[in-house]
């Protein structure tokens, strides 16, 4: 079973849609026992990193999600669920992420002919083998929506970046730990190809 962690700020139906679609068992959830005895577990996300983490706060799943990761079963952050695996971020300053990675979430600078928030179909660039990204492409397009993007302190654990006129480390990996800022479930054939990665990770494959 794929919790998809229901803590009030994250797109968790569509991510549990495509789990589904692909034959998972999915099960949104913010029980931290239903999350304990998952195989593997999802943390969407939109919307403000501030705001997100009081959310978890209030739901009890700050302690528990740490302790998930720790366990070492394939979890995955999705957008915003990326930037909450982090220390900090300039969008809501004094506020701390759950600091499982280090490194800090900053505001894409603006500048002439570049819209933020970046949204739309972006490529990846320095893509690593295996894992989210088994049998992918070189350069996969995928989709984002954000504001705000991580400076990963640990280069090591970066997977995938992408240019959006600034460098974007895109997709994180530490060992059974993954975190994507786009949107592989809006991210059409290539999004659904990394979630079956992902689910085969875990074992849950349809």
């Amino acid at each position: 079973m794929i919790a998809v962690l229901d803590y009030g700020a994250g797109n968790l139906l569509s991510v549990e849609k495509a789990l589904r679609f692909l034959g998972c068992e999915a099960v949104a959830t913010a029980n931290p026992d239903t999350l304990r005895e998952a195989s593997a577990a999802v943390l969407p996300g939109v919307g403000a990193f501030g705001d997100a983490m009081a959310c978890m706060s209030r739901s009890g799943l700050v302690r528990p999600v740490q302790d998930y990761i720790r366990s070492g079963r394939p979890f995955l952050g999705v957008c915003l669920g990326l930037q909450l695996l982090f220390e900090e971020s300039e969008e809501s300053p004094g506020v701390k992420g759950l600091g499982v990675l280090k490194g800090k979430i900053r505001r894409i600078p603006a500048a002439p002919g570049r819209k933020v928030p970046h949204i739309g179909w972006n490529s990846l660039d320095r893509v690593a083998t295996g894992g989210l990204f088994a049998g992918l492409p070189e350069h996969p397009y995928v989709y984002f929506v954000h504001s705000y993007y991580l400076k990963a302190g640990d280069r090591g654990v970066v997977s995938a970046t992408a240019d959006y006129g600034v460098t974007l480390d895109a997709a994180v990996r530490r060992g059974n730990l993954f975190a994507t800022q786009f949107h592989p479930e809006k991210s059409g054939k290539v999004g659904l190809a990394i979630l079956r990665n992902f689910a085969e990770l875990a074992g849950e494959e349809g």
